[in-house]
C-alpha cells in the first residue's frame, strides 16, 4: 500500500539504508542515494520549487513504494519484477564500482517505476500536467549524481581520476545516460496513462524485459570500459558502509 505521506517514506528508506549498513550490503549505495533524494523533494514541497506540491508528493509516493515492495519482496524471496530482481542481485557482485551500482539503481527506477508511477497518479490527459514536475524529480536524480561524485572524489581520488578520464561523461562510458532514460521515461507514462489496463499490462512486461538489457550493458559495458572499471573497483573502499555514509551525507 502507498505510504500516507513523504515523511513515512524517509523513514522506511532510512530503515534500509540502516539495515545496509549495518550488514555492510552494496545495495545501500542506492538506498542511500535514493533517501537523499527523497529528502530533496521533501524540501522541494515545503520550499514550493514544484508547480503542484500535493501532486509531487503523490508521486513520490507511489515511485518509492515500488522500490521498497521490491525491496521488501527481495528480502523476503518473493517475486519481484524482473528489472528489481536483476538489480539487487547485481548489488551483491563485488566487482562493480560504486557507479554501476548506482546506476543500475536509477535504471529501474526511472526506466521502469517512474513511467508507472506517474500514469497511475496523472490518468488519461492528466498526464500532460504532469511533465513539469516529472522533469524536475529527474533534475534531483540527475543533481544527486554529481553531488555523489564530488562527495566521493574527496576521499577517494580514482573518482575524480575517472571523472577526468572519461571527460565528465561517466554515464556514456557506463551505456547509460539519465537524460535519455527521462525521454524514455516519459514516453512510456504518457503512452501507460492512455492503455487500457490489459494493455498496461503488455507494454509494462516489455519495459520491464528492455530495463534488464539495460542493466546488463550497464555491468558490462565494453572491453575498453570494463578494464578501466576494474583498474578503479580496485582502489575502492572495501567497506561498503563507509561508502554508504559518504551517499547518505551528500548535501545538495
Amino acid at each position: 500500500m502507498p505510504y500516507p505521506n513523504i515523511t513515512a517514506v524517509i523513514v522506511d528508506l532510512q530503515s534500509i539504508v540502516n539495515h545496509c549498513k549495518k550488514n555492510n550490503l552494496r545495495a545501500g549505495y542506492f538506498a542511500a542515494l535514493y533517501l537523499r533524494m527523497t529528502q530533496a523533494v521533501k524540501e522541494g514541497i515545503i520550499n514550493g520549487t514544484f508547480e503542484d506540491p500535493s501532486r509531487m508528493e503523490q508521486l513520490d509516493i507511489h515511485f518509492a513504494t515500488r522500490y521498497t515492495d521490491a525491496w521488501n519482496n527481495f528480502q523476503a524471496q518473493q517475486p519481484c519484477t524482473q528489472s528489481w530482481q536483476y538489480t539487487l542481485n547485481s548489488s551483491s557482485n563485488n566487482n562493480n564500482i560504486v557507479l554501476q551500482h548506482l546506476l543500475l539503481g536509477i535504471n529501474t527506477h526511472i526506466n521502469l517505476d517512474l513511467a508507472i508511477a506517474a500514469a497511475t497518479i496523472a490518468p488519461g490527459t492528466k498526464i500532460y500536467e504532469l511533465e513539469k514536475d516529472f522533469n524536475a524529480i529527474n533534475n534531483i536524480i540527475a543533481g544527486l549524481i554529481d553531488d555523489v561524485q564530488e562527495c566521493l572524489s574527496q576521499v577517494w581520488a580514482p573518482m575524480r581520476f575517472l571523472a577526468r578520464v572519461i571527460n565528465g561523461r561517466h554515464e556514456a562510458v557506463l551505456n547509460f545516460s539519465i537524460d535519455k532514460a527521462r525521454a524514455t521515461s516519459w514516453s512510456n507514462a504518457v503512452l501507460l496513462a492512455n492503455m487500457t489496463p490489459a494493455q498496461q499490462e503488455q507494454h509494462i512486461a516489455a519495459m520491464d524485459n528492455l530495463v534488464v538489457k539495460l542493466g546488463k550493458k550497464i555491468e558490462q559495458p565494453g572491453p575498453w570500459a570494463i578494464y578501466l572499471l576494474k583498474l578503479i573497483r580496485k582502489t575502492e573502499f572495501d567497506v561498503p558502509a563507509r561508502t554508504i555514509g559518504l551517499i547518505e551525507s551528500v548535501v545538495m
